[in-house]
């Protein structure tokens, strides 16, 4: 029986603490003792607080735990400050987790390249004796904190959610037998990635023409989503195929862009400079994402570098063809020309190219996006994504690694 210990020590259940939910609870549980130390305070959006989500997981033992304040985007004096007054209590409460880790007897520690959950879990690891693992939900880059990157080189494993990914990582000098590889997993047990039959009310909510040929993306509104050039592609199709509409759902994330201003108001400023006004959709903000996902006839998401896209696999299981940018972690999710087409960055008549064959052939789209479910169920399934991951935790516990270690071949972007 190996015995794992998750740090969730963000208060807020992001993409990632979704991954590693599934990872808590389809591990096979024969086998694996799942434990997590989870972040005990309320996130300031409480629907989306970790504690609550992770409680509910069967089968598993869940530790509230203190860990500390994050002072991430925050202002220098307000770092400092929660520093000083929270700061001097984190070390006793490691100290209490490392107590809890050897009195449970747990063998590995698991958790992000979030700053507390890479720098507390390799700490924790050389406190007890347990194996850390760091899962890689973003490339490598110069970005990362010096304690994140200090983490990384000081882990037992180091798991990249793409070969794209690990190889970031191996190009930083991280040893490449300590960097493995498991792809991301869509859980499509239950009916939320389910085709559904609800699309027409969707277009007349937001008052879209039930004729429409309706390209969608969802996203974080960010430069580096795509948003901008996929919005000047469609005004390339559109004196061809003048049914076209676009939705775009997301809100900004300032975190992205800071002092850059709103990229949304960015965005609408470009439509209407196009004239694209009543082409184009800006939802905000939204909670029922399967819902307005379910309605597009195509999901477009010309993203850079994108680490694997779970949207991606999300679109694709609701039987949507795919429409990106061939690079990143895309090209593992997306069989161009089979499941979707992919083009060359910033390459917009190539984009525009794409979305035009599929807008002007609903055959092909129908044809693609039953090939795209197909593969997801094939091929992403939580299952093979927890057998991937039992082999890291055998890997770091044995020393003897069963999967080929990634190359270190020198990527072209930095």
């Amino acid at each position: 029986m190996k015995r794992v210990l998750f740090l969730q020590s963000q208060t807020f259940f992001g993409a990632d603490s979704a991954i590693h939910a599934q990872l808590m609870q389809h591990l096979n549980h024969d086998e694996v003792e799942v434990h997590v130390a989870c972040n005990r305070r309320q996130d300031a959006n409480v629907a989306m607080t970790a504690l609550e989500r992770i409680q509910q997981i069967k089968g598993i033992k869940v530790r509230p735990t203190e860990f500390g304040p994050t002072v991430f985007s925050r202002p220098l004096w307000e770092r400092l400050w929660m520093s000083l007054t929270q700061g001097p209590l984190v070390p006793l409460h490691l100290l209490a987790l490392a107590a809890y880790i050897k009195r449970e007897g747990i063998q590995v520690i698991h958790g992000t390249e979030k700053p507390r959950d890479a720098f507390y879990g390799v700490l924790l690891g050389k406190l007890t004796g347990a194996k850390s693992v760091i899962h890689m939900h973003v490339r490598y880059a110069n970005w990362l904190s010096p304690t994140v990157r200090w983490a990384l080189r000081n882990a037992d494993a180091v798991v990249g959610v793409s070969a794209f990914v690990s190889k970031t990582v191996v190009e930083a000098g991280i040893p490449a037998e300590r960097v493995h590889t498991v792809v991301n997993a869509l859980d499509t047990y239950d009916s939320t990635w389910e085709p559904r039959t609800d699309a027409a009310e969707v277009r007349a909510e937001f008052g879209i023409a039930p004729d429409a040929v309706l390209i969608g993306v969802c996203s974080r509104l960010f430069r580096w989503k795509g948003q901008k050039e996929l919005i000047e592609a469609v005004s390339r199709l559109l004196p061809q195929v003048p049914q076209v509409h676009l939705m775009i759902v997301g809100e900004d994330d300032s975190r992205a862009n800071p002092g850059g201003g709103s990229f949304c108001e960015e965005l609408k400023a470009q439509v209407a400079q196009l004239g694209m006004t009543d082409k184009v959709t800006f939802t905000g903000f939204r909670r029922d994402i399967p819902r307005l996902m379910n309605a597009f006839d195509i999901y477009a998401m010309p993203s850079f570098e994108e680490p694997l896209g779970m949207v991606y696999l999300e679109a694709m299981a609701l039987g949507k063809p795919v429409v990106a940018y061939n690079n990143g972690g895309v090209p593992e999710v997306v069989e161009n020309h089979l499941t979707g087409f992919l083009t060359e960055p910033y390459d917009i008549d190539a984009l525009a190219h794409s979305l035009l064959t599929l807008v002007s052939n609903p055959g092909r789209r129908k044809q693609m996006g039953a090939a795209a479910r197909e593969r997801v169920l094939r091929e992403s399934t939580p299952e093979q994504m927890c057998s991937r991951m039992e082999l890291v935790y055998r890997a770091v516990l044995t020393g003897c690694r069963e999967t080929e270690a990634i190359p270190a071949v020198k990527l072209e972007a930095q």
